[in-house]
C-alpha cells in the first residue's frame, strides 16, 4: 500500500528575539484538494523556536504515516532535520563544540515526528512572493499579533 502524500508548508515569525512569536502551517493533500491551515503564538520565544514548532504542529496534524514535502524558509530547521540531528544525537545533544543543544525540547520532539513520515526537505527564499509561504507568514504574525493584543487588554 503506498502512502499518501502530502504538502507542508511552515513558517514562524518573532518580534524581537526572545520576544512575542508566531507560528503557522499549511498542510495540503494534491489528490483531494483538501488542506487545513492552524497557527498559534507564544509571549516569550525566539524566531527559531517558532519556525520549529510550526513544522512540528504540522506534521503533528498528520493522521497516518505519509510521504511529506516540507517546504520552509528556515534554514535552520531543514539544515537541522537533514545535517545537524544525527550528529547531536551521537554526541548525546550536544554540538561539535560539545555546548547543548538549543532548543533541544522541540528538536526531540521534531526528530520523533520526522521520523514517523517519510520527509523530503525544500528550502525556499522566505518574503520572495511563494503563496504558500506568504500566506504562513501572514498567519503567523497574525497569531502573534492577536497574542499580543489579547495581553494589553
Amino acid at each position: 500500500m503506498s502512502l499518501p502524500r502530502v504538502e507542508l508548508y511552515t513558517d514562524g515569525a518573532c518580534s524581537g528575539n526572545p520576544g512575542p512569536g508566531g507560528w503557522a502551517f499549511l498542510l495540503r493533500h494534491p489528490a483531494s484538494g483538501k488542506s487545513i491551515e492552524r497557527a498559534g503564538a507564544e509571549m516569550e520565544t525566539t524566531n527559531n523556536r517558532m519556525e520549529l514548532k510550526a513544522v512540528i504542529e504540522g506534521l503533528s496534524a498528520l493522521k497516518s504515516r505519509s510521504h511529506v514535502d516540507l517546504t520552509s524558509d528556515s534554514r535552520y530547521v531543514l539544515d537541522g532535520l537533514r545535517e545537524w540531528l544525527k550528529s547531536w544525537k551521537a554526541r548525546g545533544w550536544k554540538t561539535a563544540d560539545k555546548k547543548p543543544v538549543k532548543n533541544q525540547d522541540l528538536w526531540m520532539r521534531l526528530d520523533q515526528l520526522a521520523a514517523a513520515h517519510d520527509v523530503k526537505f525544500h528550502w525556499i527564499r522566505g518574503h520572495n512572493e511563494h503563496p504558500e509561504n506568504e500566506r504562513c507568514d501572514e498567519l503567523a504574525v497574525r497569531a502573534r499579533e492577536e497574542l499580543v493584543r489579547s495581553r494589553r487588554g
